[in-house]
């Protein structure tokens, strides 16, 4: 007998904001139900009463036929005596209890939207702040949960009847969408000089921008979590100017482009990178090019960082200007995202023309995610916009742990059951402002989930500003060595557990012994690990000048490889003033101010300056970009001869190829195939078939891809990220996963699988 029963659902994951009550609403109705669903601190709760087998088919069809953007990650039902619903209703939200609904992120405008701006019989014509509950902003600005409009930035925005009545409809697309405006009742643009001073408002602001932009002038735009600096990407003297007034000589500028056909005729677009560009996350997508913008976009660089526009207001400057545009974070170089118009003034004074502004307050900096396509799928480089702050689900509970992550590339995490969420990208926390903005986002993120935090987890590194802070509000924080953070962020977003061997490759990270480590092989679990083998120790003449000049890491390396013969080396000499050269010839035997480090990024550095492809950097990780490009024009190679992971015998022979005037490109590809070699070597050696790929050097496509194609013939089965930065911008994934599994550890739930940690 087909009897009348109820349930109850209580369902996780991202449910609000995507219209996901309409959508049960309408279902429901379908297929002849009763009950009521409503929004909640934890997610969504329904009850619904009617046939058990309507009942069943409406479970199926809840998970089968979600609305876009929308993601189930928990859902219990419960059966209950049937009480006679008389119908179906969308209840106002429940406040109550914990809060650990997740908060969507912000969306790229609908097809839908798009259209309804674009068409002059529209009432949201030229609208540059349509949405409906398919797209729009989420995350940037949210105050509270949950997801209401009065707990938005929005409260203050009064709907028109019009406005009201989508609000209200179920059966609209717009209903709850809690951003919903239109042009009588919603926010609205300003054109401002460069001291502040209203030139223009609504829709008559936007014009006069886009001919500032067409004449070569600079406009800071005020977007959706943050402001852009904007300018003409066809035209050589605006971008230098850009540079000049940015302080930013060379390292790449992301350019928005009108459309995805103006991409491919400027890019080798794959399907892979034009489904990432179209996607809702709508990111950043690193593209090989080969036409187009100025090639002061990025000096020497084959790859643009191409973004399609992805709010309202850019489609109208797209469409009207039909040129791309530069569109880099409005800042001075290591500071954060200018998010107020007042703030923008002041610290961008000097740098743009004209600010371009808006009333909508964004309450939290949100910067434009970065992925690019390697091996066949996306890795996120930066995980900000239309990632942050969606969760990434743990195999264990990690709940109240809130991670602080590294110093550079800063993110945040904050562990709620099986979900670590994650902050968006915060930048470097190189100054008083950005540790300003730093502790700005800890707080916020704690208040948003008012989620007690019982543990902070730290890099180990005693000076990281984020670990100094972690240490004066816990008393004991639970310390993360870097380069294990990187294994367990890595193992997290892949659901493992058990035991790995972690290769973690990146620029620095504080070593248990206090050197810098860097080149690490790492027999790991999720709570330990033990060092079973790294890249040969060097010095760095000059510490941290080492870092932005890669002659300096040559030297370090080839005094450890020769001794005092490096130092009648006239390929690395000539690339000095004879000043500073008798400075290093005299400090570097004595140690001094040349700390130790096995670190691959500076020996990709290393590997650049005696390459003959870079002496001093710009800008951070610039000399190993171009030693891959410089490998991937080569192609396939053969490797160098190496011991393990001991490099002295690579260095010589790359020494005798330049001497030989072998060409710089491969010199090297031949470089990278030998740190393939070295890590199918070392994985051999340590015996375990599951094989990590982490660090910032695994950003590196030809690195990466090489590895994963090598450890794949050997038998092994290699993991590397997706969702979470290889960098040090998923550092604070790894330090939730590492504390919470040792948290298990502690209580006598997880088998020690490893030897040391710490």
């Amino acid at each position: 007998m087909n009897k009348t029963c109820r349930w109850r659902f209580q369902i996780r994951g991202a449910v609000q904001g995507v219209g996901f009550r309409p959508f049960v609403f309408r279902l429901a109705e379908e297929i002849g139900l009763r009950g009521w669903v409503v929004n909640s601190p934890r997610g969504v709760t329904l009850e619904i009463e009617g046939p058990g087998d309507s009942l069943k088919n409406f479970r199926h069809r809840l998970s089968a036929e979600l609305p876009p953007n929308a993601r189930i990650t928990g859902l219990e039902v419960t059966e209950l005596d049937p009480i006679g619903f008389d119908d179906f209703e969308i209840r106002e939200s429940d406040h109550s209890g914990a809060k650990t609904a997740i908060v969507l992120a912000d969306i790229a405008t609908c097809e839908l939207c798009r259209t309804e701006i674009l068409d002059p019989a529209n009432r949201r014509y030229r609208y540059p702040f349509t949405n409906c509950t398919h797209c729009g902003p989420r995350f940037s600005i949210i105050a509270a949960l949950p997801y209401d409009r009065a707990n938005t930035s929005m409260s203050s925005f009064t709907m028109c009847p019009e406005c009201q009545r989508e609000y209200t409809d179920p059966r609209d697309r717009r209903f709850h969408a809690q951003p919903n405006a239109c042009p009588v009742c919603g926010p609205s643009l300003a054109l401002w000089d460069k001291d502040g001073n209203q030139l223009a408002s609504k829709d008559d602001a936007l014009r006069p921008a886009e001919e500032a932009l067409a004449s070569g002038r600079i406009v800071a735009v005020k977007g959706l979590g943050g402001f852009h600096l904007m300018c003409d990407a066809t035209n050589d003297r605006a971008i230098q100017e850009l540079r000049t007034r940015k302080r930013r000589s060379e390292k790449p500028f992301a350019v928005m482009f009108p459309s995805i056909d103006a991409i491919r005729a400027s890019c080798d677009l794959h399907d892979e990178e034009a489904r990432a560009l179209q996607s809702p996350e709508a990111p950043i997508v690193l593209l090989d090019r080969f036409d187009g913008p100025s090639r002061e976009i990025a000096p020497g660089n084959p790859t643009i960082g191409a973004m399609l526009p992805y709010t309202p207001l850019h489609i109208l400057l797209m469409n009207d200007l039909s040129i791309p545009l530069v569109a880099t974070s409005a800042n001075i170089s290591e500071e954060p995202i200018c998010t107020d118009e007042r703030e923008a003034i002041q610290r961008l004074q000097g740098v743009a023309d004209f600010f371009l502004v808006h009333n909508r307050p964004i309450l939290r900096p949100v910067e434009d995610s970065v992925v690019r396509i390697a091996a066949g799928r996306e890795v996120v480089l930066r995980r900000s916009r239309g990632y942050s702050p969606l969760p990434v689900r743990a195999p264990i509970d990690c709940s109240h742990i809130m991670a602080l992550g590294g110093h550079l590339k800063n993110t945040i995490a904050l562990g709620i059951g099986e979900e670590i969420m994650t902050g968006p990208h915060g930048g470097d926390l190189e100054n008083v402002v950005s540790f300003g903005a730093f502790k700005q986002c800890v707080e916020d993120f704690q208040q948003l989930y008012e989620v007690p935090t019982s543990q902070m987890a730290i890099d180990r590194h005693p000076d990281y500003m984020a670990s100094r802070f972690g240490r004066e509000t816990d008393s004991v924080p639970e310390e993360i060595q870097h380069h294990f953070a990187h294994v367990a962020a890595c193992m997290a977003e892949n659901e493992l557990t058990g035991r790995v061997l972690g290769v973690s490759w990146d620029g620095t990270g504080y070593g248990l012994d206090g050197t810098i480590w860097g080149g690490e092989f790492l027999l790991a679990d999720e709570a330990d690990f033990e060092r079973v083998a790294h890249l040969r120790p060097f010095r760095l003449p000059g510490g941290e000048k080492a870092v932005r000049e890669p002659r300096r890491c040559a030297l370090g390396l080839l005094y450890e490889a020769l001794g005092d013969a490096a130092f009648d080396e006239e390929i690395l000499r000539q690339q000095f003033e004879e000043a500073e050269w008798k400075l290093l010839v005299q400090a570097l035997p004595r140690g001094l101010n040349a700390p130790i480090t096995t670190s691959a990024g500076r020996l990709f550095d290393a590997a650049a300056s005696l390459a003959g492809i870079r002496q001093v950097s710009t800008f951070e990780g610039q000399a190993a970009m171009e030693l891959e490009f410089a490998a991937r024009a080569f192609g396939t190679a053969s490797p160098y001869e190496m011991d393990g992971p001991d490099w002295a015998p690579m260095a010589k022979a790359i020494l005798s190829d330049r001497r030989a005037g072998v060409s710089a490109a491969e010199i090297a590809a031949r470089f990278h195939q030998t740190l393939v070699e070295v890590i199918a070597g070392v994985a051999k050696m340590a015996g375990e078939e599951r094989v990590i790929l982490t660090g910032g050097c695994f950003q590196n496509r030809v690195l990466l891809e090489g590895a994963i194609g090598r450890l794949r013939r050997d038998g092994f089965t290699p993991y590397w990220h997706q969702r979470v930065p290889p960098n040090d911008g998923g550092l604070a994934v790894g330090q939730v996963y590492a504390a919470a599994a040792r948290r298990k550890r502690r209580d006598g739930d997880v088998s020690r699988s490893s030897g040391k940690s710490t």
